[in-house]
């Protein structure tokens, strides 16, 4: 098991390549590439649902993974694709991989409640489980994910900081840790190697941020 299929672009901009293409919240996308196969946004906030970055990877064949809030945005913004309305604590196929939903919310900031039901993903591929946990604090349900890969944001100000976000990844014991959501709006570039450092050494951190 590696994560070299793994790119982080920034906040949480994350393309998995599976010979499919897997975009998660595209943002600061540089070329038009039109080659996504998959998109799953996990709320509606400018740094996550963008739609001039959409347009740069979306095609006629492109899958959408999106809560069922965003049902009505999305469909006016984009007229090809077909869509997977999704709710928090829920699994779901598609004809590549299966994945589960995790609730993705703060719990005593005002930025992302509970109530919107926005998502945070559990994609399993050949059996590799990768959690992308979307803006969240290191809630309840996120400390019950069972995974192999982590992609956890650690800015703080919106999300968990990186000491919290240790703390989670030290208690759901991933093999590998991916740091998100940090270097640019929120969090400075060095809280990358501050949240290595906190978590066990019997997991292995990746920083894998390649834009500010």
């Amino acid at each position: 098991m590696d994560t070299s299929n793994i790119t982080v672009n920034t906040q949480n901009s994350i393309l998995i390549d599976i010979g499919k293409k897997i975009y998660i919240d595209p943002f600061k996308i540089e070329d038009d590439t039109h080659d996504a196969d998959y998109i799953f946004i996990t709320h509606d906030h400018y740094d996550h649902y963008s739609m001039p970055d959409i347009h740069r990877i979306l095609n006629e064949k492109t899958v959408f993974i999106i809560p069922a809030s965003m049902e009505m945005s999305l469909r006016k913004s984009t007229p090809v694709g077909s869509q997977i309305c999704v709710v928090p604590g829920q699994k779901y196929e598609t004809e590549d991989f299966s994945f589960e939903t995790v609730p993705s919310y703060n719990k005593l900031k005002p930025f992302h409640p509970k109530r919107a039901g926005w998502c945070g993903y559990i994609i399993t591929l050949d059996g590799v489980k990768t959690f992308i946990a979307g803006d969240t604090d290191a809630t309840k349900e996120a400390e019950e994910v069972e995974c192999d890969i982590a992609l956890i944001p650690i800015g703080g100000t919106y999300t968990m900081n990186y000491k919290e976000a240790a703390k989670l990844i030290n208690t759901i014991k991933p093999k590998f840790a991916i740091p998100t959501h940090y270097g640019s709006i929120v969090g400075d570039i060095s809280d990358g190697e501050k949240f290595s450092k906190l978590v066990d050494t019997d997991i292995r951190v990746e920083l894998k941020l390649s834009g500010g």
